[in-house]
């Protein structure tokens, strides 16, 4: 079977500043973070990469992975495709609002998808690093699809604890499970920081403790094919349920619609528990903690040091 591997690869990344953070070099030869995850990917099963990016992009991201990917790729017999988000791709019978700079969010990335995705397939970030265990455990989740089980989807959930950047807050999504141990919602939370107990939410100077053990959402998601006329239908309600948001600002996110479908009954999500340890580059200073872990990662035999290696010597 088809599986595509999809990386969210058009985001800003606002507080890394200056630069293009997803195409930061972590690796002893240069790699990015992505090139573990289309690793990671190709070694658990998925036989297709789609990049999602901007067209302003385009350049610095084929001469940062594009073309080196692409080469690689095609010696493992791998397909490789492009998608575009494009600000001003929405929908027909929307007017684009004048002063809107701002993408539009990962579940508009997603969609950008639409004419080339016709399998079931996993999405991750561009700038997250997840660790072998998840790709494994999604792969084996996506090769079980059928038509009959279009809106049965599937997450990783990573330890919160494992998830949490030294230099500063970040957002995760907090998972909340039913009895079944299926996704019963994610609440969407931001500013969580390292604390002495684990994790925590600052509030101004407050500080709001939090169980680290917790289920976080890395928008590391296993959807199907069907997933995207779900998508669609979606983002034209994004903008029939406006009302009075800032439409300059209001974005449509992938976990925030799947939490919708979810409080519809409308899908079921398995949560796929990850032990590996999440690293990114959201801030500067993340760069080093992250080119030292990947060191490790070589030093310890998670990788060898020409990455590929073991793809090709395997084939």
């Amino acid at each position: 079977m088809k599986t595509s591997l999809v990386i969210m690869a058009a985001g800003v990344g606002s507080r890394f500043g200056g630069g293009i953070k997803q195409l930061a070099e972590v690796g002893a030869n240069g790699e990015i973070i992505m090139d573990y995850s289309i690793h990671d990917a190709i070694e658990a099963g998925f036989n297709k990469i789609v990049f999602i990016i901007r067209k302003d992009i385009e350049e610095a991201f084929q001469k940062a992975i594009g073309d080196r990917i692409e080469k690689i790729c095609q010696s493992l017999g791998i397909e490789v495709a492009y998608a575009y988000q494009e600000l001003k791709n929405i929908p027909s019978n929307v007017e684009f609002p004048d002063g809107r700079t701002k993408p539009w969010g990962t579940g508009h990335a997603v969609l950008a998808c639409k004419q080339i995705l016709q399998e079931p397939f996993a999405v991750v970030n561009a700038d997250d690093y997840y660790g072998k265990e998840a790709f494994v455990k999604i792969h084996k989740f996506l090769e079980q699809y059928t038509p009959e089980r279009a809106n049965q989807f599937c997450m990783a959930g990573f330890i919160l604890k494992n998830t949490l950047s030294e230099n500063g807050a970040v957002t995760r999504g907090i998972c909340e499970l039913n009895e079944q141990g299926k996704l019963k919602t994610v609440h969407e939370t931001s500013n969580i920081v390292k604390s002495e107990k684990g994790a925590a939410v600052a509030q101004g100077e407050n500080m709001m403790e939090i169980n680290p053990e917790s289920y976080a959402s890395m928008n590391m998601w296993g959807l199907t094919p069907e997933f995207i006329d779900l998508l669609e239908k979606g983002f034209q309600d994004f903008f029939d349920q406006m009302g009075e948001k800032d439409v300059l600002k209001e974005e449509y996110l992938l976990p925030i619609y799947i939490d919708q479908l979810l409080q519809k009954k409308e899908i079921s999500v398995e949560v796929l528990e990850s032990h590996d340890k999440w690293f990114g580059v959201t801030y500067q200073e993340d760069k080093e903690v992250v080119k030292q872990s990947f060191e490790k990662l070589v030093k310890d035999g998670i990788y060898q040091r020409e990455l590929f290696a073991d793809l090709s010597d395997e084939k």
